[in-house]
């Protein structure tokens, strides 16, 4: 009742800030505002586009977060997948305020705090699915969910402007591997209370039905053993799916088979997982790598990284022939437990190739099943919670724009839908709501220990360098009497193989020559005007003679 009072009374308007993770599959981050206090949910990472060259990561811009780093009481984590967490160390380095998670995923975070050095620097609770924490102005209560992970929540955010339900990454399963079922009961008793907004993942708005229960690869699995008896068996699959894991190694252990686990985030969640009692592994079931020898193939099962066709991942090392450990070949099986995520498809392709000409038997269909929810699903949870206005997350435009249309269908107004970008402000209240402004939002690049040393600039320069190559004009300038002692040499990189072009360079050498030449007899002796001479001659050279454009550096060495 306090509660209803305390919305009615609401003179400010709730603020809600996505700084990341629309528009795109992954870097979920976003702010809820209230006067003078801020909250954030999930700080996620996403991974390099194509064009993004020796790039490694990429984090969110929380500049908006720093302007106001007094009002910001804590970070709220939904799971531990990457595109929620991966973003933390950095952030938390700039930025250290409290972190909130369920169990296994907070277990997930400290592994990445230890790697950064940051476990002792950073302020940690550990939340249980029903409880209420209390942050400024905002109350937030944590409820159960399913997902490709274990410990998965929702969140209710209570905020004196009324209570926003953010679902994080979900679906509907009544028959999970790991611990029960969502908490249905408590979106409904949400929506009586009254949900001033849902924000919804829309991984899967566009497919229609319902996600099927994780359980049912159970009996995959046993069908794809009992069909192969006869050769080891390796199961490629995401790092994170604890509940995966865990029914390949039951399906192990029913067939007598021993089961290692490979590649280094495998192994760290797995124990993880383990230590934190959400997988349950026989005794004598799990064998280090270094017995792998001691047992016949078909008594092996392997659990590895690298179903997304990762280059460094565990399989594509196998599949290359560059694992130190395992080496693939006839008589086995391989396993793909996921579907690519949009992007890796030709990677995945290549992968599958290299295990077909190695002798493998490849399975790739039917062997997963998504951790988001359809249609039906999505359908479900509005139908339960009846917000007064849809705010679709987590997802491409099209799939925003999927979730939207189930939101019209189900009967909320056009006007009370708000398809977000990044950095919009949507200033809501029980009376009225609207994007009211935006606030900085970007991307920053970590390349190695590099974190935004990596910008624009550089980016293009790389793909210049990648698409044209580069041409290092070396020589010595005798500073007094302006005279040119030795060179012009040139240095070809990634331009054209010099032994095949030796005409080609020697022509340009004669050209620079004569324009340096001409500098110098017109005494000018400002070193940038003889460089950018160099760079506008050998450019239009090299222009006519090759229709290329490479990055001309010009080195000028005063003696």
């Amino acid at each position: 009742m306090k509660q209803n009072k305390k919305q009615n009374n609401a003179t400010s308007k709730l603020k809600i800030i996505p700084l990341g993770g629309l528009e795109q599959i992954g870097m979920n981050i976003t702010a809820f505002e209230y006067e003078d206090s801020i909250v954030v949910v999930d700080c996620g990472l996403s991974f390099p586009e194509d064009d993004m060259l020796g790039v490694d990561l990429v984090i969110p811009d929380i500049t908006y977060l720093k302007n106001n780093q007094d009002k910001v009481k804590g970070f709220i984590i939904t799971h531990g997948h990457e595109d929620h967490i991966g973003a933390l160390p950095y952030v938390l380095k700039e930025l250290n305020v409290p972190v909130y998670a369920t169990k296994l995923t907070m277990g997930i975070i400290e592994n990445k705090l230890t790697e950064h050095n940051l476990i002792h620097n950073v302020r940690r609770k550990v939340t249980k699915f029903g409880q209420n924490i209390n942050l400024g102005c905002f109350r937030i209560e944590f409820i159960k969910t399913n997902h490709s992970i274990v410990d998965a929540a929702a969140l209710a955010i209570y905020s004196p402007a009324g209570i926003v339900v953010h679902t994080g990454d979900f679906k509907v399963d009544y028959t999970p591997v790991y611990g029960d079922a969502i908490d249905l009961q408590r979106f409904a008793e949400l929506g009586k209370k009254g949900v001033l907004a849902l924000m919804c993942d829309s991984t899967n708005a566009e497919r229609p039905g319902f996600t099927p229960s994780e359980k049912t690869l159970g009996s995959v699995f046993d069908t794809l053993f009992e069909e192969h008896k006869k050769t080891r068996i390796i199961i490629a699959t995401f790092a994170s799916n604890v509940d995966r894991v865990q029914q390949i190694i039951n399906t192990a252990y029913k067939f007598g088979r021993k089961v290692v686990v490979e590649g280094r985030s495998m192994v760290n969640i797995i124990e993880t997982a383990s230590n934190l009692n959400r997988i349950s592994i026989p005794d004598n079931t799990l064998i280090d790598i270094e017995r792998l020898k001691n047992y016949p193939k078909d008594k092996t099962v392997i659990i590895t990284t690298g179903s997304q066709g990762e280059s460094m991942a565990a399989l594509s090392r196998m599949a290359s022939g560059m694992h130190k450990k395992i080496t693939i070949g006839k008589g086995d099986t391989v396993i793909f437990s996921s579907s690519p995520i949009p992007g890796n498809e030709k990677a995945v392709t290549r992968i599958i190739n290299e295990l077909f000409k190695k002798g493998a038997d490849v399975i790739f269909q039917d062997t997963h099943v998504s951790g988001h929810a359809c249609k039906e699903e999505i359908k479900l949870i509005y139908t339960l919670t009846k917000p007064k206005y849809a705010i679709p997350v987590h997802g491409e435009y099209k799939h925003l724009k999927a979730q939207a249309n189930i939101a019209m269908e189900l009967g909320i107004e056009k006007e009370n839908i708000f398809i977000l970008n990044s950095g919009d402000v949507l200033s809501l209240n029980e009376e009225s709501a609207a994007v009211t402004e935006k606030v900085p939002v970007g991307t920053v690049l970590v390349d190695g220990l590099g974190v935004g040393d990596v910008g624009n600039v550089v980016l293009r320069d790389r793909q210049h360098l990648a698409e044209d190559g580069i041409l290092i004009v070396v020589m010595s300038l005798d500073a007094a009497s302006c005279e040119l002692l030795a060179g012009p040499d040139i240095v070809s990189r990634g331009f054209v193989y010099v032994k095949e072009s030796d005409e080609l360079l020697e022509e340009a050498r004669k050209v620079i020559e004569k324009a340096v030449l001409s500098c110098l007899k017109k005494n000018i002796t400002d070193w940038g005007k003889i460089k950018s001479t160099i760079k506008d001659t050998l450019g239009e050279f090299v222009w006519k003679k090759t229709k290329r454009r490479p990055m001309i550096l010009p080195i000028i060495m005063e003696i």
